[in-house]
């Protein structure tokens, strides 16, 4: 049986599952899926649910490139110095056991309750986890590649994209695939405390009016972008980088 059959009948069990448990539960507690199908639609209807994924994934986007723009030069600079590695290891440990809720209340009381504050939040606490991807994979490099390459007289550009970046390619794409999954949680929590849109603020909001079915409407939406972007976006781009291995 073919992966994508496999999918749709494990998210067919899923949905049956749940409406066997609304039907012995009460409804106001857990919606059935009609009725959070039904509240996505009049979200999107209204403009509502646009809006906020809209600028939640700006957020994602933003965050996401300033990141990966800091955390991997400085995890391969940490790979490639001795002394960088000795001064930058502890800090960075520091960072990565911070709770990202506190970075994020901190960051909206230094800089305010603007969107400087919110990317700031995400971007400090998503570049650990680059920075040690990325450091792990510039140990890996097999150098002797390199002079094997300089050998047969390759040019440095050709010896970069040919033989030095290939060996990077599995923990770049590591270091995006952790990075963006933290990212995408973390925007959600940055929205709730300090934003005034967004998916985490209309998470928050429908918290205070008990609204279940418009809390399970957004999160289903906005997984529905996660793995729209992951299939779409990351999983293409794997293909396409790692193709050089088959």
């Amino acid at each position: 049986m073919a992966a994508a059959t496999w999918r749709l009948l494990s998210f067919v069990s899923l949905l049956a599952c749940w409406q066997v448990v609304v039907i012995f539960w009460q409804p106001q507690l857990l919606p059935s899926p009609v009725d959070i199908a039904e509240r996505v639609w009049l979200e999107g209807v209204s403009g509502s649910l646009l809006a906020n994924l809209l600028a939640t994934m700006q957020r994602v986007g933003l965050s996401f490139l300033f990141a990966m723009l800091l955390g991997v030069p400085l995890g391969l600079w940490m790979a490639y110095s001795r002394r960088a590695d000795l001064l930058l290891d502890g800090i960075n440990t520091i960072f990565m056991n911070i709770p990202a809720l506190v970075v994020i209340i901190l960051c909206f009381l230094w800089l305010g309750l603007n969107e400087k504050a919110a990317v700031a939040a995400v971007v400090i606490n998503k570049i650990p986890v680059i920075v040690v991807t990325m450091r792990e994979g510039g140990k890996a490099i097999d150098f002797k590649l390199m002079a094997v390459a300089r050998a047969f007289n390759l040019s440095r550009r050709r010896t970069l994209i040919d033989v030095y970046f290939p060996q990077l390619y599995p923990y770049l794409l590591a270091a995006t695939r952790a990075g963006l999954a933290l990212v995408w949680k973390i925007v959600l929590v940055a929205e709730l405390i300090g934003c005034s849109n967004g998916v985490g603020f209309q998470l928050g909001i429908y918290f205070q009016y008990f609204d279940i079915a418009g809390i399970l409407a957004y999160t289903f939406a906005f997984v529905g972008i996660v793995l729209i972007s992951e299939a779409g976006l990351i999983r293409r781009w794997e293909s396409s980088v790692m193709r050089w291995r088959t």
